[in-house]
């Protein structure tokens, strides 16, 4: 089950709420009343950086790994705050992502390594993170809102994180939904802090002997996977552009990339070592795109996880929706769905314990019965929610491969959306299975490859594809020239197989 993109709430310690000290900001100069002083910001970090790992998981590739903290500890020395600790990890997530915590803890996923074009690109994200870190902007907003009552949103996206409708798979539903849930702990960072990480990005690049110009093309990619997402959704039939979550607060991909063409033009003109890309393009050669093997895999209406040796297949025009927490196939209208949880070991031994202490039911009959020759007892009763109301419930305890038990629960907006999905609930339950054979073939994640551009270009490299109809816009967003242009006949592109 993914672990898709998530913001990772920090809350304060009692003793940070308790005062407040004076720094002097280290790229202002100027002084500051803050709640979290330097040493506070490392501890925040450091106790963060552990639930971070926990969410996300690192990416298991050690030439990768080594690659991005040398790139991240070579911009951190030119920094404004080089002499604290610094730590740059990359995340196992698909998710086109960056963040940052105080204290010098910055994060990229292999989802937003997947979409630059060079070391300068990468190190364009990186100093932007950095930026964040060395003006203490975490602090900063830790200082505001302790007054609100809020908690500390310490985990902060590069920019614009974007809805990559079609570029992470299932993994965007629930991509909108943490989004949603996002914005009720924190606004994100405001149009003055974005700009003057930006600014910080491209100082940062330049003192490290990159282009400045290198800044612009990481916003590049971010207006471009917008454009992607607003052209599936006219293709769709969907209302572009309807971004109705945190996102829509935060500053416009449009504004930054004007603001970082003209502070990047304000450079004068220097010979710069190269950009990096044939070294860049060589590590993340062989990279997981997409979901991962840990995280399970939607391909079409399936769903394989390997590890747990489970598969699912969603009914006709219902969608996968994949999260750290279970899996959800959901009917088209969105307002009915089977949801599949991994139901915890000290829950129970027997179908009924498990009932029983999950289900917490009030009355109820149980039929014992099996799905796709695995031991099944289905549930049909009602409980008490959380407000005390008596509330409907079916679910199916199954036990699966290496005894492991998991919930699928019936769930719906209302019982009039309950009755209509039901033979579909009934059809999506049928097909949750131990991997087959031809389940574990198909189990495969995706890897980045590398091809020299073709005579016959994206139309050629588009046949053999995965992406199906959308490869050649996948292709062309992938390999940074979505908005128009063309690789040179041989350069090297990158091919997702």
């Amino acid at each position: 089950m993914t672990m898709c993109a998530k913001l990772i709430p920090c809350l304060l310690t009692a003793a940070l709420l308790a005062g407040c000290a004076t720094v002097t900001n280290p790229v202002s100069g100027l002084t500051e009343r803050t709640v979290m002083d330097e040493k506070a910001e490392i501890a925040e970090g450091e106790k963060g950086h552990q639930q971070v790992l926990k969410e996300y998981g690192v990416y298991d590739d050690p030439k990768v790994q080594a690659y991005v903290n040398e790139l991240g500890q070579r911009l951190a020395r030119q920094s404004h705050r080089n002499t604290i600790e610094w730590h740059f990890t990359v995340l196992d997530s698909p998710e086109i992502n960056a963040f940052a915590l105080p204290g010098g803890y910055v994060y990229v996923t292999r989802g937003i390594m997947a979409y630059m074009e060079s070391e300068a690109d990468l190190a364009g994200v990186i100093g932007h993170e950095i930026g964040h870190v060395t003006a203490r902007h975490g602090a900063q907003r830790a200082t505001r809102q302790q007054t609100a009552g809020f908690g500390v949103l310490a985990a902060t996206l590069l920019g614009a994180v974007l809805e990559s409708q079609g570029v992470s798979g299932a993994g965007q539903l629930s991509s909108q939904v943490s989004q949603n849930l996002a914005a009720g702990y924190i606004a994100s960072y405001g149009r003055d802090q974005e700009l003057q990480a930006d600014q910080l990005g491209a100082e940062y690049l330049a003192r490290s002997h990159y282009d400045p110009q290198n800044m612009v093309n990481v916003i590049t990619v971010l207006k471009n996977q917008e454009r992607f997402a607003d052209d599936q959704a006219k293709a769709e039939g969907r209302q572009p552009g309807a971004r109705t979550n945190w996102l829509s607060s935060h500053p416009s991909n449009d504004k930054r990339l004007a603001d970082i063409t003209q502070i990047a033009a304000n450079y004068p003109a220097s010979a710069h070592s190269d950009d990096g890309r044939t070294r860049y393009l060589d590590t993340i050669k062989g990279m997981t795109f997409g979901e991962g093997r840990e995280q399970g895999l939607t391909r079409g209406r399936n769903f394989y996880h390997e590890p747990l040796g489970i598969a699912v297949t969603a009914p006709e025009g219902w969608k996968i929706q994949n999260t750290s927490q279970s899996i959800a196939l959901l009917n088209g209208a969105g307002d009915a769905g089977l949801v599949i949880k991994t139901i915890p070991a000290n829950a129970g031994n027997t179908h009924e314990e498990i009932i029983r202490n999950v289900i917490q039911p009030e009355q109820g009959r149980v039929e014992p019965r099996t799905v796709s020759g695995l031991p099944a007892t289905h549930f049909m009763g009602a409980r008490r929610n959380q407000q005390g109301q008596a509330q409907r419930i079916e679910a199916t305890v199954v036990t699966g491969p290496a005894n492991r038990h998991y919930l699928l629960g019936y769930a719906s907006k209302d019982a009039a959306a309950l009755q209509r999905a039901a033979d579909q609930m009934r059809e999506a339950e049928a097909s949750f299975r131990a991997l087959t054979p031809a389940d574990r073939n198909a189990a495969r994640p995706w890897v980045i490859k590398l091809l020299p551009y073709p005579k016959g270009g994206f139309p050629q490299l588009a046949k053999p594809s995965p992406w199906g109809q959308q490869a050649e816009q996948q292709l062309r967003l992938i390999n940074g020239v979505y908005a128009g242009g063309e690789p040179k006949p041989g350069q090297l592109v990158k091919v997702i197989e």
